[in-house]
């Protein structure tokens, strides 16, 4: 089902840049070719996430870490003009008889609720844990089970499983049809859905494969590293996998794995997934470097970014104005993303320090940011 209908922003364009030494926001303007900078935020942070609030559009929430304070959540309801710390950051209960202690190392993942509950974020931590907040970010406990469940504890595994940062739990979606159609994704331990609201979840990982010589039917093994649902179409999602890229058409519960169909050559192994705001046929990846070491730069130190305007069916290479060679960054699952624009903007952040943006859907690519630190988040927002 595909939306092609125009709906023109005449707001004004504002990147939230997220990175391992704090945050950014760059405005741009009604062309979108100069940005005002606006930062650093939080220098010597570690800011894992910068979100916006869709509902009153001024609320940031900003998941932060310090060698020093640990992890934590600011919030500013004046678009960063002024920050408050969380008086109750997320943090696992007392350890449960019989399971690994455990202790939020960082909150990854934030998102903000549906459009009628004004108040309520929900937030995926490293380890592996859920959370959400009721009074806009200020105070924040576990929801759901799954926190200590066994079943659940048994697929994430130890504390020192996962990614080189820590496992995560991320990918956090409400079908904004129905604010109790849940789902998130764990690195690792798949995808899940819940229909009541969060009372209960159930895999949803039929289709997506693991590493040759692991049991698929092993929920742990599954390792998804960003799920994203179409704005157009909430029926149809997109995954970008440790082992693929997927689409899933509901009502079916099976991944198509639709990566098949990228180069060879460079295979369909990355990090992050993004979809296009009006038409859920046309999506996003940046592919990595998925040889055996996984060595986590771009393929030959050739980056660019793959699109689809035909549900994964072919894929087109988008790299005119990127490097064509030695150039050895990638982009993390957060830090790529999409504006609404009637000509859609790309804008993507690199493990190196530099912020690239596309205002015609990634045809011609332009560095608007070098020499900042590690980008970990990107998001395009608009502000009245």
């Amino acid at each position: 089902m595909t939306r092609n209908h125009s709906t023109a922003i005449s707001n004004r364009l504002t990147l939230l840049v997220a990175t391992r030494k704090g945050a950014w926001l760059f405005h741009g303007d009604a062309q979108r070719r100069a940005w005002r900078v606006d930062g650093p935020h939080f220098l010597g942070h570690i800011i894992n996430h910068l979100v916006l609030d869709p509902r009153d559009g001024r609320t940031l929430l900003a998941s932060a870490k310090t060698g020093h304070l640990g992890p934590t959540i600011f919030r500013s309801t004046d678009l960063g003009q002024s920050w408050k710390e969380a008086t109750q950051p997320p943090a696992f209960g007392p350890a449960v008889a019989g399971m690994e202690a455990r202790a939020v190392d960082h909150t990854f993942w934030l998102t903000p609720g549906p459009a009628d509950e004004a108040e309520v974020w929900y937030a995926g931590t490293s380890p592996q844990g859920l959370f959400r907040s009721n009074d806009g970010g200020n105070t924040w406990a576990p929801f759901s089970c799954i926190n200590d469940d066994a079943q659940y504890r048994k697929w994430m595994g130890s504390v020192q499983d996962g990614t080189p940062d820590g496992p995560k739990l991320h990918s956090i979606i409400v079908d904004p049809r129905d604010a109790k159609h849940l789902y998130f994704a764990m690195s690792g331990g798949g995808v899940h859905e819940s229909l009541d609201g969060g009372a209960s979840f159930a895999p949803l990982v039929k289709g997506m494969e693991v590493v040759a010589s692991f049991d698929p039917a092993e929920i742990a093994f599954h390792d998804p590293h960003c799920v994203r649902l179409c704005p157009s179409n909430p029926d149809r999602l997109y995954q970008q996998n440790h082992c693929g890229i997927y689409r899933l058409d509901r009502p079916s519960d099976r991944w198509i794995r639709i990566g098949n169909a990228m180069p060879k050559a460079v295979g369909d192994i990355g990090f992050p997934m993004v979809v296009h705001p009006r038409d859920d046929n046309t999506a996003w990846v940046f592919p990595m470097d998925g040889t055996k070491v996984w060595p986590r730069t771009s393929p030959d130190g050739r980056p660019s970014v793959y699109g689809t305007a035909d549900g994964g069916a072919s894929w087109q290479r988008l790299d005119n104005g990127l490097p064509q060679s030695q150039a050895w960054w990638t982009v993390k699952r957060q830090a790529m993303t999409a504006d609404r624009q009637d000509a859609v903007g790309l804008y993507f952040g690199t493990t190196s320090g530099e912020l690239w943006a596309s205002r015609d859907a990634g045809r011609q690519w332009e560095c608007i940011a070098r020499h900042l630190p590690e980008i970990y988040a990107v998001e395009a927002v608009e502000l009245a």
